[in-house]
């Protein structure tokens, strides 16, 4: 019984974690597609990916409101950014991908 509850518990683990790997690849991905464009070189005021000052106003309004700028558009963004065919997953995926990257 034990040994079933063990090998339960370390398939979960396994699941958590391939599914935490696809979330960062579609942010990568998403990102290297779309959002590069702008957050790479800081066109048209864009916080560049890595600039930990930029971000970090950002960063403390929490990832709900990063998502609903990116969903809405914010400044010289357009709603969805560069990318209308992501889902608010995808953009989330990508916002946690450059945060990951700027803190």
């Amino acid at each position: 019984m034990k040994m079933i509850i063990q090998i339960t518990v370390i398939g979960a683990a396994l699941q958590l974690m391939s599914s935490a790997v696809q979330a960062y690849d579609a942010g990568v991905s998403v990102y290297n597609s779309k959002c590069v464009i702008c957050h790479g070189s800081g066109v048209a005021g864009a916080p560049k990916v890595g600039d930990k000052q930029a971000w970090a106003p950002r960063i403390a309004t929490g990832m709900d409101a990063l998502l609903a700028n990116a969903i809405k558009g914010k400044n010289a963004m357009p709603p969805m950014g560069t990318c209308s065919e992501c889902s608010n997953a995808d953009l989330a995926a990508a916002i946690e991908f450059m945060v990951s990257k700027s803190q």
